[in-house]
């Protein structure tokens, strides 16, 4: 591809993954209340439904969302259901010091899964994919060659995103240490997760 391609593509990624969504608002959350552990994982399956939707669009298949509506409906409100069970737990997590013994991890498989769900269930990177994709650059003189750089751009941008926002949540929890402070921290967390889980599910 072109450099004046990729630019293009890669400015209007970098504003539409920053502005903060419901995948954004789990791993955020998950971080304030479990620290970092799990989300690579996490960040991983996040990107990787992020690539499903760049080759569906690069492979002209923008048709999978309405042949295979019920499938990504499904997944939808399965990402949806994770993200209010993960509410749930928050809401309802013991308010312990983060010094205190780290909570039992989850399984790196489980959270990357769900991340993928949430990915491929969320109709704002559906709309960015689909829609928008094919406005920004000539997908039907994309190469093989091009396509790895858009890949390789895709996950570098939404690997610096989604890392800077783990690192700011990281040190956002450093400042809660009292029961009082961790147990208000919990509940916020709970909250935007169900505000994140009812976006996802009420989104067409």
């Amino acid at each position: 591809m072109d450099l004046t391609g990729l630019f293009v593509f890669a400015a209007a990624l970098a504003v539409a993954a920053a502005s903060p969504g419901p995948t954004i608002t789990a791993l955020v959350a998950r971080v304030l209340v479990r620290g970092t552990s799990g989300a690579l994982a996490f960040m991983l399956g996040l990107q990787v439904g992020e690539i499903v939707w760049l080759t569906a669009a690069i492979l002209g298949l923008a048709f999978i969302a309405t042949t295979f509506g019920m499938l990504f409906l499904v997944l939808k409100y399965a990402g949806a259901a994770y993200l209010a069970y993960l509410a749930w737990r928050m809401w309802t997590a013991p308010a312990v010091a983060h010094d205190a013994p780290a909570p039992k991890a989850e399984h790196p498989l489980r959270l990357f899964l769900a991340a993928v769900s949430l990915t491929l269930g969320n109709p704002k990177i559906m709309v960015f994919y689909l829609a928008l994709l094919p406005n920004l650059i000539d997908l039907g003189t994309v190469t093989v060659l091009g396509y790895v750089e858009l890949v390789l751009v895709t996950l570098a941008i939404l690997t610096a995103i989604d890392g800077g926002y783990v690192l700011l949540a990281a040190r956002a929890r450093k400042l809660f240490s009292s029961p009082r402070a961790v147990r208000l921290v919990n509940r916020g967390s709970g909250v935007l997760l169900a505000g994140a889980a009812a976006a996802i599910a009420t989104r067409s």
